[in-house]
């Protein structure tokens, strides 16, 4: 899908120099072979930079199809990223944050307690496309959550949970597809509609 500029499929060799030896010929050849089903972010990432895509297209196909794309706050690495969904994402059922222990029986034997310490205290600082796979299911973000280096954006509490709900993640997709002025009418009329439900002010 993603070829060459020139139209041709890409070589091992032109990944491995592509990434500057991050992703050398010979991994090419395993992953293709099928040898290597569950590689490291940072791989992944390299490939996806080389090839000019999104790294969550490596993830199958609609797990992160309408969660929402946010960025932690306090870090661009895993860890901090982690860390920060710990913080700002609850548990509907206490109003507590997550532990350790609740996060990975919720990714159903994916991961176990101490996987997910590991990654949150940034002694496993390259997880696998399976390990990112279990903890953006369980938060309801995207995989590019954990996997985009760019500048972070605040993600509060609110926003999060407003996002799980899939009406208003359509409302998002759709509206951010509009020139200024569509957005700011849209926003308008959702506006409206508020002022309108919320009823008379006693």
């Amino acid at each position: 899908m993603y070829r060459r500029p020139d139209g041709r499929r890409w070589s091992g060799q032109e990944i491995d120099e592509a990434t500057g030896g991050v992703v050398t010929r010979s991994y090419v050849t395993n992953l293709r072979k099928g040898r290597i089903e569950n590689p490291g972010y940072e791989k992944i990432r390299a490939i996806a930079k080389a090839m000019g895509f999104a790294p969550e297209v490596w993830f199958e196909e609609g797990l992160g199809e309408g969660r929402p794309t946010i960025r932690g706050a306090e870090s661009r690495d895993v860890a901090g990223r982690l860390e920060h969904l710990f913080k700002v994402v609850r548990n509907p059922k206490t109003g507590e944050p997550y532990t350790n222990a609740e996060v990975a029986r919720m990714t159903l034997g994916d991961l176990s307690e101490e996987d997910v310490e590991r990654i949150r205290t940034g002694a496993v600082s390259d997880p696998t496309v399976g390990q990112v796979s279990a903890l953006v299911s369980v938060f309801g973000v995207e995989p590019s959550y954990l996997l985009d280096r760019r500048e972070p954006l605040l993600l509060d509490e609110e926003l999060v949970q407003a996002l799980r709900d899939e009406d208003v993640r359509d409302i998002a997709r759709e509206s951010s597809q509009l020139p200024d002025r569509e957005r700011r009418l849209v926003l308008g009329i959702v506006r409206q509609f508020r002022v309108q439900h919320a009823g008379p002010i006693c």
